[in-house]
């Protein structure tokens, strides 16, 4: 009897994992859906769901497992339902083709979503054809992982590909996303880092933040969307080596800054975007070691904006580097690499010894007669351009380089 209750007293103390079991799911077995295996599973047990296609119609994980899919299996929830929602924390969830997610205008359906849990991670599926990819709502401590997101490029029927609602601590890595809504939203998501994504040709924005604070994003591909990034409503953001390519179009730009404050963009690549960095009621902002090149505006800064710092970028073959609708006399610019500048440098210190002034009149005057652009490297307005360098009287006399470089710098 001794003997019976000492195995009883090892048993109760042994871990949990030690108790798990791994439940395999294949089709044309007794274990033929993800949803029986849930049933069946306890919390920390492992469910390894062999290739083959699965009906998911809002399959529920709400207990502590590991998920995986061995051979991307494909999870089909037929555009009735969600595929999978997760309500319980501590999920690891891995290797799923997760496709056509019902649509709707009243609900969210999404291919994955997270709905108030801890400690989740999704990685390594491929969603394709959903309303909304991966959603979480009221979650923290959730990693995103190397997924691949397709939405289906229709404008009523596309959601976001990673959304986030009043999230915090949240780490996204690796993901590629493209033909949503929004590539990746924020909406009341904190302390979060986003980095190493590719998003591309979705409809509005590669990344959108509203309402969402400290947060970093770093190192992230931005091409060819509706616009590349947009930051609003949203305080000390750190936008970090990111590259933001090839957004073109009538009112489309590479970022734009819409009511934020106290951030930093430093080190991003903005190429070929009709404009690279649009800001409006943006204040305290650092703004330095970017490189804009071949860009129809470099930067536009509307007079709303206060006490922001321009140092240490590169302005290259942009049409126009920098223009504005004001007088912007708190805003700064020091120490930028500017390749239409004509100054000299007589004691070889490689800083130019005139100021220099990025606003050019021409620029002005397509600020309040958009229609002139057509005049563009006219005779004309190459001499009014100069003109107006030699003897401002038009342009704000407060926007000037007093330390222009005379080489760019070097990244």
């Amino acid at each position: 009897m001794r003997w019976i209750f000492f195995k009883l007293y090892i048993f109760l103390l042994l871990p949990v994992s030690v108790l798990a079991k791994t439940i395999i799911v294949a089709p044309k077995t007794t274990i033929s859906s993800l949803k029986a295996a849930i049933k069946i599973a306890n919390s920390g047990d492992t469910i390894i769901v062999k290739k083959g296609i699965y009906v998911s119609e809002n399959t529920l994980i709400n207990k502590e497992l590991t998920i995986l899919g061995e051979n991307a299996p494909v999870l089909d929830a037929r555009f009735h339902e969600e595929v999978v929602t997760i309500t319980a924390s501590h999920v690891k969830f891995d290797g799923f083709i997760i496709q056509n997610s019902k649509t709707g205008s009243m609900r969210d359906y999404a291919g994955i979503r997270l709905n108030n849990v801890a400690y989740v991670i999704i990685s390594n599926n491929i969603l394709r054809n959903n309303f909304f990819g991966i959603y979480l709502s009221d979650s923290k401590h959730i990693q995103v992982l190397h997924n691949h997101l397709t939405g289906s490029n229709n404008q009523e029927n596309s959601g976001n590909g990673i959304h986030l609602w009043k999230c915090k601590y949240i780490f996204i890595k690796g993901n590629y996303v493209t033909r949503h809504r929004d590539g990746i939203y924020f909406e009341f998501a904190k302390k979060s880092l986003i980095e190493d994504n590719f998003s591309e040709k979705n409809i509005r924005y590669g990344m959108h933040f509203m309402f969402s604070d400290d947060d970093i994003y770093r190192h992230n591909t931005f091409k060819n969307n509706g616009s590349g990034v947009s930051v609003m409503y949203t305080r000390r953001i750190k936008m970090l080596n990111n590259l933001f390519i090839e957004n073109w179009g009538s009112s489309i730009y590479g970022l734009l800054l819409k009511e934020i404050s106290d951030s930093q963009i430093e080190g991003n690549r903005f190429i070929r975007n009709t404009t690279g960095v649009y800001m409006e009621g943006s204040d305290r902002i650092n703004i330095t070691n970017n490189n804009f090149q071949s860009n129809g505006w470099g930067i536009r800064v509307l007079a709303s904006c206060d006490k922001n710092t321009f140092t240490q970028n590169n302005f290259k073959g942009n049409s126009f580097d920098v223009t504005t609708n004001g007088t912007l006399k708190h805003n700064y610019f020091n120490n930028n690499y500017w390749d239409k500048y004509e100054g000299y440098d007589l004691n070889k210190d490689g800083i130019g010894d005139i100021p220099y002034r990025p606003i050019s009149l021409y620029a002005q005057i397509i600020e309040k007669i958009p229609q002139s652009v057509m005049l563009m490297r006219s005779f004309i307005v190459n001499l009014l351009d100069k003109v107006e360098r030699a003897i401002p009287s038009v342009t704000p006399e407060s926007v000037k380089d007093e330390k222009p470089r005379m080489k760019p710098w070097k990244r």
